[in-house]
């Protein structure tokens, strides 16, 4: 693995450049090549857990992450936008809430509709099916 501690050296255009090299000169190399840096993990974004330099805006990071199971967020510096922004996330974790409620309510009461015909098919009497006709 000499020649991938040397690639590693150079970087990433090395890789690229070596499988777009391959799929012109003969295409299992370039598609082994591209197995081996998915397999190694070698060109992902993986590595830096998707942040990078314009990504840290939505991370959990950026916004103050998670200690135990409760968010904190990080302060904007203007109190009166913070304490909207809090309002604001409070209701709508109570919606999501009465939501999920609501969807559960109406699960069961599907459930229990469809139980109810079953059982209503099941308790009533096959109807005795007439003699065939007689020529």
């Amino acid at each position: 693995m000499e020649i991938a501690a040397r690639l590693d050296e150079i970087g990433k255009p090395a890789w690229i450049a070596l499988m777009i090299l391959g799929f012109i000169f003969f295409w299992p190399v370039g598609l082994a090549v591209l197995a081996f840096l998915l397999w190694s993990r070698r060109m992902g974004c993986w590595t830096h857990r998707g942040h990078g330099r314009w990504h840290n805006e939505g991370s959990r990071e950026a916004l103050g992450g998670w200690r135990g199971g409760e968010r904190r967020e990080a302060a904007s510096g203007n109190r009166a936008f913070d304490e909207y922004r809090a309002d604001t996330l409070r209701r709508l974790e109570e919606e999501q809430r009465e939501f999920l409620t609501f969807l559960d309510r109406l699960r069961f009461a599907k459930d229990k509709a469809e139980f109810d015909q079953f059982l209503a098919e099941r308790r009533r009497p096959e109807a005795p099916q007439p003699p065939p006709a007689q020529v």
